[in-house]
């Protein structure tokens, strides 16, 4: 049996920058009907508007996810801003604002694996760079969609929007990437060669 040492985080193969680019693109699809399923639900949070941001976070897995598949120094970057890329090519109804968006959510995911030495991708980094991807997110909306709010409220929408992105960012894309590695396609990946009986 060979020891090898672990691939440097910067260093990017062609088959980290397809499977990103992949995770990216099938997202920005899947922005398209979420942004209809935000708009049909807004009705449904007229009592307490700052709640809707509980599903939020289906914007900010496509970083986190991005960068626990493939391990690389800016792959939540990547994966975030991709994946908003291509919803604006799609016909995102929040238009340019989108790339802007998309940018500071994988930035904020991506500052968590950062301070991490890119060496840490358990449950705790996941949930962390969710909830720094909500907290981009967050930053990014009060003062271009919600400036003259009271503050008050746009501290509950923060909150909602931390809990949405740990959540279903977090612990969702953590989920998904254990599930995909079942599968076997994520082989090339150190994400897939967790320990395994043998």
């Amino acid at each position: 049996m060979s020891l090898t040492a672990p691939e440097p985080a910067d260093r990017w193969r062609t088959v980290d920058i397809v499977v990103a680019a992949v995770i990216a693109v099938a997202f920005g699809a899947l922005f398209q009907a979420w942004n209809g399923v935000w708009a049909w639900t807004e009705p449904l949070f007229r009592f307490f508007w700052p709640a809707q941001a509980l599903l939020y976070g289906v914007w900010l897995l496509p970083g986190v996810l991005a960068a626990l598949v493939v391990r690389r120094r800016g792959a939540a970057f990547f994966g975030g801003f991709v994946a908003a890329a291509v919803s604006l090519l799609l016909g995102s109804p929040y238009g340019l604002d989108s790339l802007l968006s998309g940018a500071v959510q994988g930035a904020g995911a991506e500052l968590v694996f950062a301070f991490a030495l890119y060496r840490s991708w358990g449950l705790p980094a996941a949930l962390l760079a969710g909830a720094a991807s909500g907290i981009g997110a967050w930053l990014h909306d009060v003062p271009i969609y919600y400036p003259k709010v009271d503050i008050g409220l746009q501290l509950a929408y923060g909150a909602f929007i931390l809990l949405s992105g740990a959540i279903v960012a977090g612990a969702g894309a953590w989920l998904l990437t254990r599930a995909l590695a079942e599968t076997g396609v994520l082989a090339p990946f150190a994400s897939g060669r967790r320990q395994r009986p043998v």
